[in-house]
């Protein structure tokens, strides 16, 4: 059909006509909130290079963790902040380290709030490289033994879900057999698959004070150029064991996110990380956008390109948006 038998604004005229044929829609149900957890008791920090996001002490995370499942949102992503850092991240795999115990108090308080458990090193070390560096290059398979090792603390404190995020080669495997190994079958693995060596994570860095000390992660994060490396990357982690994939970033991968979602039949997940998250707050707090409005287009234009899962900042906001609205 042609105009002018066929008029699409018929369809357009009233909200309730445009929510009736709407193809993509935000809900609750895919939402994660990151979370980070320092030392200390009553801390409620600002970051200031993300407006609206705090460095947590343990008892005030529970308190964050549970307002965020009483807006609906079904899961959190725990980082940490030790007191101790040193070469190779030892308080990654420390039983009383400060996810673990964090992890604990989540699941104790709110029991049925799904608890996930970044798993890397770059919070850890003193270098602030992802696992154990010899002679300036990253020594990936000694970087595994760790990454094991703290997977099954994670795993021991709790949690649901381990998502090791430094990009290694077997990493994905190295977890889940620790985890099996170790009587947790059950717990699942989300996999950084295609974890870009990007300029967005800014202010996360700045919040875990994670910035590597020397060089930068491109020896094993990915060109930002390529695309069909992250089918590749994809590929190797689902054999490997993976229950979910991640695209990271989001915005300016949405077409890595597109392309995984034709290509994988597991759940995939976007990480809409800080840079993305700073920009649009900076712009509001300037007058340059309609953030509530800016916020709600983005993350359904991040469902629309494929992903499920959205681990997002804006989690709570969007949280209280869609309660609004009676979603």
């Amino acid at each position: 059909m042609q105009f002018p038998d066929y008029r699409p604004r018929r369809m357009r005229r009233k909200p309730g006509l445009r929510r009736m044929i709407r193809e993509n829609r935000l809900s609750l149900d895919g939402l994660v909130y990151p979370l980070f957890v320092v030392p200390g008791q009553g801390v409620e920090k600002p970051i200031p290079s993300m407006p609206g996001q705090f460095n947590y002490s343990i008892d005030r995370v529970v308190d964050a963790a549970s307002e965020a499942y009483d807006l609906g949102i079904p899961a959190v992503l725990l980082f940490g902040v030790p007191e101790h850092k040193d070469a190779v991240g030892s308080d990654t795999w420390n039983e009383q380290g400060i996810v673990q115990r964090a992890v604990r108090a989540v699941k104790k308080a709110v029991p049925e709030l799904v608890v996930i458990a970044d798993a890397c090193f770059c919070e850890y070390t003193d270098h602030g490289h992802c696992g154990v560096m010899v002679e300036g290059e990253l020594d990936n398979d000694a970087s595994l033994e760790n990454l094991a090792r703290a997977s099954v603390t994670y795993a021991d404190a709790g949690v649901d879900i381990v998502a090791p995020s430094g990009m290694l080669d077997g990493f994905v495997g190295a977890v889940r057999e620790a985890l099996d190994e170790s009587g947790h079958s059950s717990c699942a693995v989300m996999a950084y698959s295609a974890k870009y060596a990007s300029a967005y994570y800014g202010p996360f860095r700045d919040a875990v004070d994670s910035a590597p000390q020397e060089g930068d992660r491109s020896t094993y994060q990915m060109d930002p150029a390529n695309a069909r490396e992250a089918l590749r990357e994809v590929t190797l982690d689902i054999a490997e064991g993976a229950d979910i994939i991640m695209v990271k970033p989001a915005l300016a991968y949405m077409d890595i996110i597109r392309m995984v979602a034709d290509e994988v039949d597991l759940p995939v997940a976007a990480y809409n990380v800080s840079g993305e998250y700073s920009m649009l707050k900076a712009a509001a707090e300037r007058g340059w956008v309609d953030y509530d409005r800016v916020v709600m287009e983005t993350l359904t234009g991040l469902r629309r390109a494929g992903a499920e899962i959205l681990i997002t900042y804006h989690a709570k906001e969007v949280a209280r948006a869609l309660g609004r609205a009676g979603q």
